[in-house]
């Protein structure tokens, strides 16, 4: 009876600790496995690759100088800039490869009062000014915390196609510092912007209603602004600072 008594003990001790250890492995494996800028099985298969590897800044290079050192960098997972680092060049990174018919889908956090934007059809020429006298613009924001009348009407704000017509669904962006999802679909011309899952954009680019979006706007003094609808998809480096993480495209 003695004998039964002990094993039972011991059989629950023993139990006990492989429950213990069960646990702190799951959470190990939790805590320490990749969640970020990785791709699925899934998405792999359905044709989506990453255009940060999250550990470098391979794949991008500064807007019309790609041999300059940027003041991009790649730290704990995320790509960022920040106004305060004078490592590097500050400006504009744009994609080393050309895109036409695509889906992007990109996380960003934004600094306190930061600007920033994503482009898409950036002609990546030493004869342009800078991204924006070529690509159309999604932009990236902090809006409670600009000043008075800058949003423009929804022009201007968070997930906006950059001057040029005010959000097709009011949404506001998640507060500074905290992460956003996005979205860019072109097809044929046609773009689509999602922010954080409402969409806040639907123009065909080269229709008579977008000429006259461009012509009404601040682009219109640049003559090859989205005149093709193939290039480099940029990052800007406009103010304060703004970080991306889990940026992919898969090719439509």
């Amino acid at each position: 009876m003695k004998n039964n008594a002990v094993l039972k003990i011991v059989a629950l001790v023993v139990a006990f600790f492989i429950f213990l250890y069960l646990i702190i492995t799951n959470f190990y494996t939790e805590a320490t496995s990749p969640t970020e800028n990785t791709l699925s099985a899934q998405e792999k298969q359905d044709g989506w690759v990453l255009l940060f590897d999250g550990e470098t800044t391979n794949g991008w290079h500064m807007f019309s100088k790609p041999n300059m050192k940027h003041a991009w960098k790649a730290v704990n997972g995320e790509l960022t800039t920040s106004t305060n680092d004078t490592s590097g060049t500050h400006g504009d990174i744009v994609t080393d490869g050309l895109y036409e018919n695509f889906e992007l889908v990109f996380d960003w956090k934004i600094a306190r009062e930061g600007n920033s934007g994503v482009f898409i059809n950036v002609q990546d020429d030493t004869s342009y000014i800078a991204t924006w006298a070529t690509g159309p613009e999604y932009q990236l924001l902090d809006n409670p915390n600009m000043q008075p009348g800058y949003l423009d009407g929804g022009k201007k704000g968070a997930g906006a196609l950059y001057g040029l017509v005010p959000l097709k669904t009011r949404v506001e962006p998640n507060p500074a510092g905290e992460w956003n999802n996005s979205r860019i679909m072109q097809v044929n011309g046609k773009i689509n912007f999602w922010l954080n899952g409402v969409m806040t954009c639907e123009e065909q680019i080269g229709s008579e209603r977008w000429m006259g979006l461009v012509a009404n706007s601040k682009a219109a003094v640049f003559p090859d602004f989205s005149k093709s609808t193939k290039g480099h998809i940029g990052l800007q480096d406009w103010a304060k600072g703004v970080s991306f993480r889990n940026i992919k495209i898969r090719i439509i």
